[in-house]
């Protein structure tokens, strides 16, 4: 009986631990709060598989006026800026990774992404991110639109 009293407190203690962070004052939940780039790398790496040898990654470009700086080589990726103004073929112009800020809780976070591969070839995405001892991982993605 002691035994389950301590591990309800315990999981009690533990539940506390994980609830969701605070927005910060007059602006979006934790914001650009460093770990950013680390986000957004994991779910470049794992879901899109982008890297720097075979799976090269589409330009980059995010929504809104969200623009982290990242360095990109730290996490063994090589994203080049999204130019929608860019010379040459148009259809190459319609090429590209996006991705939204992250929203984090006490679970990680919640990142919109989409890709497209071309004209009328791309998908949207939400993915949550978990954060543990080995960084930042990917839990799940769910389509959130096909076109």
């Amino acid at each position: 009986m002691r035994a389950l009293t301590a591990l309800a407190a315990t999981t009690a203690l533990l539940g506390a631990c994980a609830t969701p962070m605070e927005p910060a004052p007059g602006g979006p939940p934790m914001a650009d709060n460093g770990n950013d780039c680390a986000v957004i790398a994991a779910i470049a790496k794992e879901h899109y598989r982008f890297n720097t040898t075979d799976n090269r990654p589409l330009p980059i470009r995010f929504e809104g006026d969200y623009a982290p700086r990242c360095d990109w080589s730290r996490y063994d990726l090589a994203f080049q800026p999204y130019d929608p103004n860019a010379p040459g073929d148009p259809r190459e112009r319609v090429r590209w990774v996006s991705f939204a800020r992250p929203a984090y809780d006490g679970r990680g976070a919640v990142v919109a992404t989409s890709i497209m591969h071309g004209p009328l070839a791309g998908m949207g995405y939400e993915c949550r991110v978990i954060s543990g001892f080995a960084g930042w991982t990917v839990g799940a993605c769910k389509n959130s639109w096909i076109s």
